[in-house]
């Protein structure tokens, strides 16, 4: 996954045109860019992060960032309990014991 100024994007490959095709995710304005090589979609990924961000500055709009770190969910009591035991077990509080969690599960370094 490609990362830049803190946005993300997906990358597909494009069989008919044969080029690298990609898309800002987490944000509803559309940033698209597209590559022939992988260093050229990375280029054009942060091009279009920094043209996307001037343009709103120039618009005197402030930019969609990228989810703002919080979740908010509902869980059964019982799951509710489980957590907070596993957590206390663990040694942490239940915020950063479901990051922990979360993190692993997508493989991610938080």
């Amino acid at each position: 996954m490609l990362k830049h100024k803190g946005y993300s994007a997906r990358i597909e490959f494009d069989q008919d045109d044969k080029i690298f095709v990609g898309r800002v995710i987490g944000i509803r304005d559309g940033v698209n860019f597209h590559g022939t090589t992988v260093a050229g979609i990375e280029q054009t990924f942060k091009e279009s992060v920094d043209d996307y961000l001037s343009m709103c500055e120039k618009l005197g709009q402030q930019p969609e960032k990228p989810y703002s770190g919080k979740i908010s969910l509902r869980v059964p009591a019982d799951v509710h309990a489980a957590v907070a035991c596993a957590a206390k077990t663990s040694g942490s509080s239940i915020n950063q014991w479901i990051t922990s969690v979360l993190a692993e599960s997508v493989k991610s370094d938080v």
